[in-house]
């Protein structure tokens, strides 16, 4: 892997990197407790229950203290969340309305939002989570570079490393997170107009892919950018394509380009359906999740659903399935007994199989998209671009320092440990 690295670095060493282009960045969100986290939101409020329930060295065991967080700490509301500030050693308020976050690549789960449970919560990027936000998150090799998600990530990685990018410094799309003159030019080089969405729709062409440019280092994602106006449109085209899939619809969409509103779907006669219920069994839960090529089927359990293309089976992040994956943070007996984490349904949801089925569907549909990908970018390798030298004459880069630190957001009243208002 680090011969591979090296050599695949060479060939792209003189082009700019993600880091460089969108130079704001937040460490990836630490929960510091697994349990604040889970694949459904039923499962969040009855462990809030378990917890407000219990009382005294019953509630510390339950709740996990760590270096960050006790149930004495005092802290802020998270932006824009309306959860209670007040010591949790004596909270017996209502559960915090959990709220969609993305675990890792492709697994939708939901969150706590409450800055008493969460290590390192990193409220900058609370204050710009909005319905026009874009998340960039980068993701460890061999697989894609680079995933967008319209949900606040929680940022998971195995070696608890990575970064996460927001496309825009403020709330309602406003500023974007891109090296101050880049948009400019940008569309003097192109002869066209560029603005921050193009930008992230070309890295989600390059970068979100199974082979994408290798930087020298796991987390240096180069970004190649093409003197060729054609080719952008091209890259820009086929980019969208792949955020409204990572968004699962969320963003980018146009009937006119094949991109309905809404989850996408399979073209009609290849889309999954369930076949057998999931699960079949006494249990109330499938023991494992396979996958039989020859009838394109999904097996969980005794359950059934189908077709389902071998891309998407064969869709891997990090080198893992990412339906393996998904399948085992389902999966019941995580956690010790009697631990919050060990608080799970006691049956498969039929939500589940219906969220399965999409993230199928967007696997499938982006491994469709690899051929064109890999071929944008064997074009791209042989054609003129617009290197990090360039920029750095142009004086684009290095971006100044406050364009790699959050902005001043006022868009929320914020309220301090105790019931006190915050001072932004």
């Amino acid at each position: 892997m680090a011969e591979r690295a090296r050599s695949a670095g060479g060939r792209w060493s003189g082009d700019p990197l993600l880091s460089q282009l969108m130079p704001w960045s937040v460490p990836a969100l630490r929960t510091g407790r697994d349990w604040v986290r889970a694949p459904d939101p039923d499962t969040l409020r009855a462990r809030w229950r378990r917890l407000i329930d219990a009382a005294g060295d019953e509630r510390s065991a339950l709740f996990r203290p760590s270096r960050s967080r006790t149930l004495h700490s005092a802290v802020a509301q998270l932006p824009g969340r309306a959860a209670a500030t007040g010591r949790l050693a004596r909270e017996q308020g209502a559960c915090p309305e959990p709220e969609p976050v993305r675990h890792g690549a492709f697994d939708r789960q939901w969150l706590l939002p409450d800055q008493r449970l969460l290590d390192a919560p990193r409220p900058e990027l609370w204050r710009v989570t909005d319905d026009r936000q874009l998340f960039a998150v980068v993701l460890e090799a061999p697989g894609p570079a680079v995933v967008f998600s319209a949900e606040l990530p929680d940022g998971h990685r195995r070696r608890g490393r990575g970064a996460v990018l927001p496309l825009h410094r403020r709330p309602d799309g406003q500023d974007p997170n891109l090296a101050p003159g880049l948009l400019a030019l940008l569309s003097d080089r192109l002869g066209l107009p560029v603005t921050a969405e193009d930008v992230a729709a070309w890295t989600a062409a390059v970068a979100c892919q199974p082979e994408p440019p290798q930087g020298e280092t796991p987390d240096a994602v180069p970004v190649p950018l093409p003197a060729s106006a054609e080719l952008w449109r091209q890259g820009t085209a086929l980019g969208r394509r792949v955020l409204w899939l990572t968004t699962y619809g969320a963003r980018c969409a146009d009937p006119a380009a094949d991109r309905p509103a809404g989850r996408p779907r399979m073209p009609g006669g290849q889309r999954p359906f369930v076949r057998r219920p999931v699960p079949d069994s006494p249990a109330g839960f499938p023991v494992a999740v396979s996958y039989d090529p020859e009838e394109q089927t999904l097996l969980l359990g005794d359950g059934r659903i189908a077709p389902v293309p071998a891309g998407a089976w064969e869709y891997r992040v990090g080198g893992d399935r990412v339906l393996e994956s998904w399948f085992a943070e389902r999966m019941p007996g995580t956690g010790d007994p009697g631990s919050l984490e060990a608080l799970r349904p006691a049956a498969w949801p039929r939500a589940w199989t219906t969220e399965l089925i999409d993230l199928a569907t967007v696997l499938a549909l982006l491994a469709e998209l690899h051929g064109e990908q890999s071929a944008l970018l064997g074009r791209l390798a042989a054609a003129p671009r617009i290197g990090a030298a360039e920029l750095r004459t142009a004086g684009v880069l290095p971006a100044p320092g406050w364009a790699a630190r959050p902005a001043s957001v006022l868009a929320h009243r914020e309220e301090g440990p105790e019931g006190q208002f915050a001072l932004l």
